[in-house]
């Protein structure tokens, strides 16, 4: 029986036109190629060492490909639980996606160092880089009013933490920034409701000017390209 299947199929084969012929050869071909290549990127991705995973990482990372590296990091962490090439891994992650102005991933990631890794001195040096990062998120001088806000709070809490910090001097001076900042946009807000006419409004940021303490006339107001400014 299974040499008679085997003989119709070569039969059946040898009835086909040569050009589908050609195209079923090819079919084949490109099926089996992909098959090969699935099991073997499989192989790849599992059942890595450490040291594995923490060099499929760096090389994801200067080829500037993030997605696979977050994906390898979870497979990695769920791996090897107790790695000890997981904590530097993280902040390793953490400077990338900062890098890459990709505030949001770079802020869970030091979250997680915080989170699962972090001695006394590493939790200082991670809320540290976070502060960081969340003040090189404020590409626009008129967004992020929120992220601005807790961003005060959070040099603030720091500050208070770590009063003898060796990053005070470089925390304060993002402090005083997000101050300015501050400043800048209560300004700005206070000249729209007036320009709409809205006086009642426009006194509440007024006064939030006075409370701040810092007069408009004493820093430098942010300038923009001028493409960019009609959607400011």
């Amino acid at each position: 029986m299974i040499f008679k299947l085997k003989a119709c199929r070569i039969i059946a084969f040898d009835f086909l036109e040569p050009a589908m012929k050609y195209t079923f050869i090819l079919i084949f071909a490109l099926v089996f190629s992909a098959c090969s290549t699935f099991n073997k990127k499989d192989d790849a991705l599992f059942n890595l060492t450490p040291s594995e995973w923490f060099a499929q990482i760096l090389s994801d990372i200067r080829d500037k490909n993030l997605d696979n590296a977050d994906e390898h990091y979870i497979s990695f962490a769920s791996e090897h639980i107790n790695s000890d090439y997981l904590p530097q891994t993280v902040l390793i992650l953490s400077a990338a996606h900062t890098a890459e102005e990709r505030y949001t991933m770079a802020n869970f990631y030091l979250d997680e160092y915080i989170k699962r890794f972090g001695d006394t001195q590493g939790i200082e040096y991670a809320k540290f880089l976070k502060i960081k990062a969340n003040f090189d998120s404020f590409a626009k001088p008129n967004r992020n009013q929120t992220l601005m806000l807790k961003s005060i709070d959070e040099v603030s809490e720091f500050l208070a933490q770590y009063p003898n910090s060796q990053y005070r001097p470089l925390i304060e001076t993002m402090l005083a920034k997000l101050h300015l900042a501050q400043t800048y946009l209560h300004e700005e807000i206070a000249s729209l409701y007036e320009r709409r006419g809205r006086e009642d409004s426009a006194q509440i940021y007024r006064d939030r000017l006075e409370q701040g303490g810092i007069g408009t006339d004493d820093f430098v107001r942010p300038t923009l390209p001028w493409y960019m400014r009609p959607f400011e």
